[in-house]
């Protein structure tokens, strides 16, 4: 087993085959059009109303059904050809994607621009409705988001070998965060200033193309020994949450990501509020310009995670970057300036994918394969379901603290709310490192000739667990 941290090899696909340099394009062309979406749609609510907790509302649409949904997405992810999934959710998405741009078209010309509302203009006449509309689309896109996103990263070890897989996750990492989040925000921006269906239907077109690329792709046997999944929905996700709560390692990971995730939601929902009103940018491309700090820092992490990795050991690099988000987070908050906003959200990037490279290697490699599709839901409930929490309560936030704060000191407290807590989760970091230094440790196989006798004192009981479970050695 090759250990958490291996050096990568230059950028690029070669050595990891034609089949996941197809999935690297499909996995391209959604993160793109996610990029544009995440400008449009809150570019869209902030030209409907300047209320902060309607403004979190649409964003806690499309990140509800990461609570509601990660389960049973598990299952469906170990239940049904993997690729398939992929490729349908991506249909999917193509129509309600078509169906959001044709309303749009119908509006567009008829809505205020986001400073002509903040200097007083009054709201659209049927702003409720359009965003109620705008909430739908986003809850149904984040459902199939939800088990498109689950499959997709399950469907990766089929593609490549065990010993390539923080090469192929620092791949992927790369294309999404430059996709998604450096060229999608600013080009979204800039398409805005033409027409705001432009986003939406741009983002249809990628969508389509994904699907097309993962629906031709040619199908390959899925790697790990067959095991008899327990009959029913209950059962087979009972199964996957009782592997990962036993695991000590991936158990605290996830309670730790739910944790930064809930913070980093509280402070990000009303980021695009925190540009207009505080950084005084009210352009569209401004907004998608602004953001790109933490693409840059992220695309940077993904080509160096690994050497850092090896070299700081898997359990220091985690907490070196749990430090880095929680301090970006709170000078987010204290700036003024859009290129100290910039330069924080490079440094948060770099923090976000040391964290992500480390991790999701961590879990394709030690999760049994017909386990991996329910342990990842079950990991990415406790994980990525306190996002929807955090989405609301940071525009509650904002609503109840601005009588007293003022509008730009309530635009400030949950980033620095979510980087001081943030911070404060620095306390379990001893355990942290403990935990990882157990979990990547390879086994030492067994000489058939000479018996060998268990030594079950010295293995604590959830890790005991984890190893009869197939977590250490997985071939």
């Amino acid at each position: 087993m090759t250990a958490v941290g291996q050096d990568a090899p230059p950028a690029g696909t070669r050595g990891l085959g034609p089949r996941f340099a197809r999935l690297l394009a499909a996995q391209s062309a959604t993160n793109l059009g996610d990029g544009l979406l995440s400008v449009a749609v809150v570019w869209f609510a902030s030209t409907l109303t300047r209320d902060a907790t309607l403004v979190a509302l649409v964003a806690l649409a499309s990140r509800l059904p990461w609570l509601l949904v990660s389960l049973p997405a598990g299952v469906l992810a170990d239940r049904l050809d993997r690729r398939l999934l992929v490729g349908w959710t991506d249909v999917a998405r193509t129509v309600v994607t078509v169906a959001l741009a044709a309303v749009v078209l119908a509006v567009q010309d008829s809505l205020p621009s986001p400073a002509a509302l903040a200097g007083g203009a009054p709201e659209p006449e049927h702003a409720g409705f359009l965003i109620a509309v705008l909430c739908a689309a986003s809850f149904v896109l984040g459902v199939a988001e939800v088990v498109r996103d689950n499959a997709a990263q399950t469907l990766l070890p089929a593609f490549v070998r065990e010993d390539r897989l923080e090469t192929a996750n620092g791949r992927l990492s790369a294309a999404e965060i430059t996709t998604n989040s450096f060229v999608g925000p600013p080009l979204g921006g800039a398409l805005l200033a033409f027409a705001l269906v432009l986003p939406f239907a741009l983002d249809a077109a990628l969508l389509a193309a994904s699907a097309v690329l993962l629906l031709t792709l040619r199908r390959s046997p899925r790697p790990g020994p067959a095991r008899t999944a327990p009959p029913g929905w209950r059962a087979q996700t009972a199964e996957g949450f009782g592997w990962l709560w036993r695991h000590r390692a991936l158990r605290l990971l996830a309670v730790l990501l739910g944790a930064m995730n809930f913070l980093s939601a509280l402070a990000l929902t009303v980021a695009v509020l925190f540009v207009q009103d505080v950084l005084g940018l009210f352009e569209g491309w401004q907004f998608g310009l602004v953001t790109t700090g933490t693409a840059v820092g992220a695309l940077l992490g993904s080509f160096v995670s690994a050497r850092v990795s090896r070299r700081l050991g898997s359990g220091t690099s985690l907490v070196v970057s749990v430090a880095v988000m929680g301090a970006m987070l709170a000078l987010m908050g204290a700036t003024s300036s859009a290129a100290v906003f910039w330069a924080t959200g490079f440094g948060l990037g770099l923090g976000i994918v040391l964290w992500n490279v480390i991790t999701v290697s961590l879990r394709q490699r030690l999760v049994p394969d017909d386990l991996l599709g329910r342990v990842n839901s079950v990991y990415r409930f406790f994980g990525w379901g306190t996002i929807a929490l955090g989405t609301l309560l940071g525009g509650v936030l904002v609503s109840a603290t601005e009588g007293w704060l003022g509008r730009d000191g309530a635009l400030r407290l949950p980033f620095l709310v979510a980087g001081v807590g943030t911070l404060a989760l620095l306390v379990v970091a001893p355990r942290l490192r403990t935990a990882l230094a157990v979990a990547t440790v390879p086994t030492v196989p067994t000489v058939p000739t000479v018996p060998t006798v268990p030594t079950v004192p010295t293995v604590p009981t959830d890790e005991r667990a984890a190893v009869d479970g197939g977590a250490y050695g997985r071939d």
